[in-house]
């Protein structure tokens, strides 16, 4: 079993953590929720039946966890947007590799663009990270969210939609042509 974990590990850790890290935009919280997937994913491995790759599979509990943790929250009275508010974060994941310039023109970019995100519903938001930021492919973000393949393309048509909508919005807000 060492070995199966150690191998998961290695191929998506870091797409796992960013996984999470884009849905609840707290390190910590996306530390503590990570170890929950891989205590998840030790005591289910033997379950496991092959049916999806194991990729799919992993966020497939990844989701399950996050949204797990969104509805103990929602239980508490708070609202699970709240914690979708992009633009408060101040932490991000970069490539070291990149240089200043760029990092502060994707930063810019980026959090512009997840302060849209934020105006989607939380469906559209899981079908976004997904696709374009995990670049999971249809039939796997499909297996990802248990919905279909028509569902997911409907989805992020609609998503794609009001981010174009609010991006041309923000643009002539702030006199962008």
């Amino acid at each position: 079993m060492k070995t199966v974990f150690d191998k998961l590990y290695d191929e998506y850790h870091q797409d796992l953590f960013q996984f999470i890290f884009y849905m609840v935009k707290d390190k910590q919280l996306t530390e503590d929720l990570v170890q929950e997937v891989y205590i998840k994913v030790l005591k289910s491995y033997s379950s496991f039946k092959g049916e999806s790759s194991e990729k799919t599979w992993l966020f497939s509990i990844a989701r399950h966890v996050t949204f797990d943790y969104f509805r103990s929250l929602k239980r508490r009275k708070k609202s699970v947007l709240d914690f979708f508010d992009w633009s408060e974060s101040g932490e991000s994941i970069m490539d070291e590799n990149i240089l200043p310039e760029a990092v502060a023109i994707q930063n810019d970019e980026m959090r512009r663009i997840y302060h849209i995100i934020d105006r989607c519903s939380v469906d559209q938001k899981s079908v976004l990270i997904l696709r374009f930021i995990q670049s999971f492919s249809i039939k796997e973000t499909a297996e990802i969210l248990n919905c279909s393949v028509s569902k997911v393309k409907t989805t992020q048509h609609r998503a794609l939609k009001t981010l174009r909508k609010h991006l041309s919005e923000l643009d002539l807000k702030e006199g962008i042509e």
